[in-house]
């Protein structure tokens, strides 16, 4: 029995960043779970807990940015496709490059600020104001490192569909169908 083509080492790499941030922003999820029933018993306990909402609201924006790319990778981002799907392949390649030369720009641009504004938290060694004091660049670069991440997927769609490829993102919604799952569409 032949084996399936193995995939370049680029694409193996670039994959594994992309799972890698979706296991983080999965294990982020996984803590705030935790840290809300530990929350819970340490009220009825009577214990001192509200440094938890601190943590949590770090953790959400951590599972969020660093969950972008895998997300966007399998197709879960809300996509409005009612135009691409009305157009010959041609336009809606065109299209596809145009709104992924667009989502590229605006999300480097998101990066690059948050890389800055994360630098400038360490320099000058902003402390987080509420329960939890400690340097606010430390949950600020969840952000930095989601959204570096991001971009790199969003290049690399650019470079998918530029080379005459179809995206993962449609892909990964085909194949979804093809097997009868319609559940994103829920």
């Amino acid at each position: 029995m032949n084996a399936a083509p193995q995939a370049p080492w680029t694409r193996r790499a670039l994959n594994g960043l992309y799972g890698l941030g979706g296991v983080l922003a999965a294990l982020c999820v996984l803590t705030i779970f935790v840290l809300m029933i530990w929350a819970s018993l340490g009220r009825l306990l009577e214990w001192r807990v509200s440094w938890v909402n601190d943590v949590v609201a770090w953790l959400c924006a951590a599972a969020a940015f660093l969950g972008m790319a895998h997300s966007f990778r399998n197709g879960d981002f809300v996509r409005v496709t009612l135009l691409l799907e009305a157009v010959p392949a041609r336009l809606r390649r065109v299209l596809e490059l145009t709104s992924l030369t667009v989502a590229l720009v605006a999300i480097a641009y998101l990066a690059y600020w948050a890389a800055r504004f994360t630098h400038e938290s360490w320099v000058f060694n902003d402390i987080a104001g509420n329960m939890v004091a400690i340097p606010i660049w430390i949950p600020q670069l969840s952000f930095v490192v989601g959204a570096f991440i991001f971009v790199v997927a969003v290049a690399d769609e650019w470079v998918c569909v530029l080379r005459g490829g179809k995206p993962s993102y449609v892909t990964c919604v085909e194949e979804r169908h093809a097997r009868g799952d319609f559940s994103e569409e829920l």
